[in-house]
């Protein structure tokens, strides 16, 4: 059972009235020094006993039920519902019955809406509950936390894949099971898998990854236990039950000639947080499918990077995949990582995780017989610096085959640790300039068609944690309007300044936030570039080494 957070219980404990829940069941208050007093709803009172304390926001009764506690307590009495389903009601604007004072009994009606169509197919009602699991994420402080330690909390993949969370409260948006279609909607949730014979979620307090094709159908579902210290026995890792189908990641394969292959979805979302878009999974060592296979065939891919576990599973499931995509004509290389570890872990361990797994990723080793067969490089090569991914340089002429199976990756340069790393799935753009205009000293330029960056302030980066730059864009006005232009000081390292600039700037020239968003990645890293040359210049020259002859020695000894 996944457990509700202290800071969400101690939030509707202190932010929801007590005094006004009262009220509108129709409690009579009267105020009695710093309390209120009325007559208990949950008991026969004839004299006023229930005591209410607005300083702390509790209640208790001095009569017969003696019960007392906080507004959870209150909802939990007042509905006859559970501390979970009390909180669920709560964070859902709870609107007590008006003025009703009948005290009640354990209910088994339904206190919140449906937000499930009744009669939908199976395929729909899949994807409902896997929207309905994402909402529940976004509201979930522990399941947020969870991503972040794991270094895949960005907002953008959550979105994307749209990440879930089953927290163990599906059961409280359904008709109750007494009701035909209460009974008909959970016989057909555990039709398609979501719900278990005893009624309990499949995927409870679990990560929910769901896997999504081209026309937003749900495929498949993967869920990941947000909590370590389980029953004995109890699996970390489900899927849907039956055959594994769909492709997580799919729109990668039609858009890369090179694609990274994980073991988990989980390692595939590590490869994708850090920049490196054109990865998929496998669902497990053993979850490799025909329809991966044949993905991969249709879509062009010719390079396959193999990025399981390095365990004795993953490396035995490593080789036998490698046989059969070479088989195939598929070229399959090792992405290798410390003993025991998967790409998460290491990604966590190695920061940051944008050069760890570039490193990783230069460093594949061959799997195939003999040399590696020489492929032309793909038409553009993202690079990935400071976390950002979205400047795409030109093609680099293919590299030299590689020579024995140790050799890495004849199409990756290992060089510059941090230049051309292998194609993401980002629309091509043009070559970034190699260097910036500068006219007048410490200020530069760079322009992209029209729009034209003036930056100053790049000599007062000391260090290479930061790159706090002023930066003015300028336009031409809409119909000759004069100038449009945006200016504004910030770290080009933080993502939310530049979204905040992108923002600004996009509105004030009237083009794309795309278009600014490039332009803004083109010329951070021509600014790193610039900085780089500048902070190697300005280091201190070392000490020329006088070496002595022995004779010198003996001399100067002597």
């Amino acid at each position: 059972m996944a457990r509700i957070p202290d800071q969400v219980v101690e939030r509707l404990k202190g932010d929801i009235s007590l005094e006004r829940l009262a009220e509108a069941r129709g409690v009579v208050l009267t105020r009695h020094g710093a309390d209120l007093h009325g007559r208990c709803p949950f008991h026969e009172d004839k004299t006023p006993s229930l005591v209410i304390t607005p300083a702390k926001n509790l209640w208790h009764c001095l009569g017969a039920c003696q019960a007392g506690g906080s507004v959870i307590d209150w909802v939990m009495r007042c509905e006859g519902v559970s501390f979970r389903h009390a909180v669920e009601l709560l964070q859902n604007d709870y609107a007590p019955a008006a003025n009703t004072m009948a005290p009640v009994k354990v209910s088994r009606a339904q206190k919140l809406s449906t937000p499930f169509e009744r009669d939908a197919k199976d395929a729909k009602l899949l994807a409902q509950v896997v929207r309905y699991y994402h909402e529940t994420l976004l509201q979930s402080p522990e399941a947020l936390d969870y991503l972040a330690r794991r270094g895949i909390g960005s907002k953008e993949a959550i979105e994307t894949f749209q990440l879930g969370y089953a927290n163990r409260t599906l059961g409280y948006r359904l008709p109750a099971k007494t009701r035909v279609e209460g009974a008909a909607l959970r016989g057909q949730l555990q039709r398609i898998g979501l719900m278990r014979e005893s009624g309990h979620e499949h995927f409870s307090g679990s990560l929910v990854i769901p896997v999504i094709g081209e026309r937003g159908e749900v495929s498949d579902v993967y869920g990941r236990k947000v909590l370590e210290n389980l029953r004995a026995g109890t699996p970390k890792h489900l899927y849907l039950p039956g055959a594994h189908r769909g492709v997580w990641n799919a729109a990668a394969l039609a858009a890369s000639s090179e694609i990274i292959l994980c073991e988990s979805l989980i390692d595939a979302l590590t490869f994708w947080c850090a920049g490196y878009r054109h990865v998929t999974a496998s669902y497990g060592v053993e979850g490799f499918t025909p329809e991966h296979l044949t993905l991969f065939t249709t879509c062009g891919v010719e390079r396959v990077l193999i990025a399981y576990d390095a365990d004795e599973a993953g490396n035995r499931a490593a080789e036998k995949l490698a046989a059969a995509l070479i088989a195939v004509g598929l070229d399959a290389y090792r992405v290798v990582f410390p003993k025991g570890m998967d790409a998460n872990e290491y990604a966590l361990k190695v920061a940051p995780a944008h050069k760890s797994l570039g490193v990783a990723i230069r460093a594949a080793q061959w799997l195939g017989q003999g040399p590696a067969t020489p492929r032309p490089i793909s038409a553009a090569l993202s690079v990935v610096r400071s976390g950002v991914a979205e400047a795409v340089l030109a093609a680099a002429p293919p590299r030299e085959a590689a020579k024995d199976n140790n050799h890495p990756a004849p199409w990756l340069t290992t060089e510059t640790p941090d230049a051309v790393l292998p194609a993401a799935v980002i629309p091509a753009a043009p070559a970034l300039p190699s260097d910036l205009e500068s006219r007048v000293p410490q200020e530069h330029t760079l322009a992209f068609g029209a729009r034209r960056y003036r930056v100053r302030g790049l000599d007062k980066n000391t260090h290479f944690e930061g790159l706090k730059v002023n930066v003015l864009v300028s336009a031409p006005g809409l119909e000759g309007d004069g100038i449009a232009m945006h200016v504004d000081t910030l770290d080009l390292y933080q993502a939310r300044a530049r979204a905040a600039f992108i923002a600004a700037a996009a509105s004030e020239l009237a083009v794309a936030a795309d278009i600014v968003k490039a332009d803004l990645a083109k010329l951070l890293l021509a600014l790193e570039t610039e900085q780089e040359k500048r902070m190697t210049q300005a280091a201190p020259a070392l000490p020329t080494v006088v070496r002595l002859s022995e004779a010198a020695q003996s001399d100067a000894l002597s």
